[in-house]
């Protein structure tokens, strides 16, 4: 299927809430720190995640994930 609209794509959209709703099993997967909570901002050109991800220390940390879908070579 060609991709006619990129501001911000479905696909962008879509990987975007997967990787939101896998929140736990991706914290589960990370040694001695939990993703605590992910916020997301999905209207944008290229929709975000912000992690919040706290260590055995008690110290949050912030990660910033940026979806981009490459134009479609055709």
């Amino acid at each position: 299927m060609k991709t006619t609209s990129y501001n911000p794509s479905a696909l962008e959209v879509e990987i975007a809430e997967i990787i939101e709703k896998l929140k736990d099993h991706i914290s589960a997967q990370l040694r001695d720190r939990q993703i605590i909570s992910v916020e997301h901002d999905l209207e944008m050109d290229n929709p975000l995640l912000y992690l919040t991800i706290q260590d055995n220390d008690g110290d949050l940390h912030k990660i910033a994930l940026k979806l981009i879908q490459k134009p479609d070579d055709f």
